[in-house]
């Protein structure tokens, strides 16, 4: 008992002495790693410090800045102190990762960074879900209970997943070409205005399509009664674009190499080009598409090493790190954890940690329209 109090003593003085600027990230996991190695018991890591029951785990995420900011601040550092390497594949769509899932044997997936509770719903009604044991993931305590709470109402109380991050699909424009004034004016509308005819993009999803075009219809995302006069808002679209793009860098190489002016796109991907010196805006419109992601153990997961995993990326110093580096808000309490000074300058940060502000899909509504919607774009998209 001693030895163990005295190792939690160690890493608190060690997680106080970073939160106060006296040891910089590296250093910080550094340490607490050493700290594990040496005296045996504490850290969240150190079941796995001596024997390795598990060689890795497998996490499939978006690509791009967010999968460089997951390796450099969790990844790495969790194999550095568990010996478990974490191998990571990317894909650029929910439907087409959830193919590849569905066609595996179980176990060859474990843990994905899913978009939306309408994925997590689509996954457990399909008996994807795993059911994580809490008790080994304290860090969920600082986790916005909103964002939490709409999973268990999926799965019965139960969760197989942590909520990770937030973020709206906005528009996103060209400053040299759209002024922050026409895009305010315009809306959801500057995404059909045939001013444009070229020079606009949009992604490869039925779901965003179909909710940019209700609200270009005048209509509620999440409860569309003229559904033809919402499919001719994404024919008049795909009519107007250049393409559509399938990936968060290819969103963010389109804008970049100025083939396009405007798009909607992702708040933190277009951070990201603000960061880099591009002259973009952003808005999020009336009712515009908010959504949450998670990190989702997949039935067959190694489900310690996953937990563990899971409660390592949830510790505010690691969850804070990953969101400076993806641009997107984590899902940590703004009420319970101070999230430093970038944080709250991102694109959709809600600093009450309610979410009142954003508008989240319906997961019944739309997985109940998956089907016949999901092929209907496909001839749209086709040409039809």
């Amino acid at each position: 008992m001693t030895k163990k109090m005295d190792n939690t003593t160690r890493y608190e003085r060690l997680r106080e002495r970073y939160m106060n600027g006296d040891l910089d990230r590296r250093s910080f996991l550094g340490l607490i790693g050493a700290a594990g190695l040496a005296y045996g018991v504490t850290t969240p890591f150190a079941r796995y410090a001596n024997a390795q029951t598990v060689s890795q785990v497998r996490f499939d995420g978006w690509g791009g800045v967010v999968s460089e900011a997951f390796r450099e601040h969790a990844f790495d550092p969790y194999t550095a102190k568990t010996g478990i390497e974490v191998v990571d594949g990317t894909f650029g769509g929910g439907d087409e990762y959830l193919s590849r899932v569905k066609a595996s044997q179980e176990g060859e997936y474990n843990i994905a960074h899913l978009s939306g509770v309408f994925d997590y719903a689509r996954y457990h009604n399909l008996g994807l879900s795993a059911e994580l044991n809490e008790d080994n993931i304290p860090n969920l305590e600082f986790v916005i209970p909103k964002l939490v709470d709409v999973f268990r109402k999926v799965s019965d109380g139960k969760l197989s997943c942590v909520p990770y991050d937030y973020g709206t699909t906005g528009i996103a424009y060209n400053r040299k070409h759209i002024s922050d004034e026409e895009a305010k004016e315009k809306g959801a509308m500057l995404l059909i205005d045939e001013a444009y005819k070229g020079k606009i993009a949009g992604w490869s999803d039925w779901r965003t399509r179909l909710w940019y075009a209700a609200l270009q219809t005048g209509q509620d995302p999440n409860n569309i009664e003229d559904i033809e006069a919402a499919w001719d808002a994404v024919r008049k679209h795909r009519d107007l674009s250049l393409k559509y793009w399938g990936s968060g860098a290819e969103l963010m190489s389109l804008l970049a190499e100025e083939e396009i002016y405007v798009t909607e796109g992702w708040s933190g991907r277009i951070y990201a080009l603000q960061e880099q010196g591009h002259d973009m805006g952003y808005i999020d419109p009336p009712n515009g598409m908010g959504w949450q992601e998670c990190l989702f153990v997949i039935k067959g997961s190694p489900m310690e090493a996953c937990e563990e995993l899971l409660n390592f990326m949830l510790a505010p110093e690691t969850s804070i790190a990953v969101a400076e580096g993806q641009n997107y808000p984590p899902a940590l309490d703004p009420q319970k954890v101070d999230l430093g000074d970038k944080i709250p300058t991102l694109p959709a940060f809600d600093p009450t940690g309610k979410l009142d502000g954003l508008t989240f899909a319906d997961p019944a509504y739309w997985n109940g329209n998956e089907q016949e919607w999901s092929k209907t774009f496909g001839r749209v998209q086709k040409g039809y």
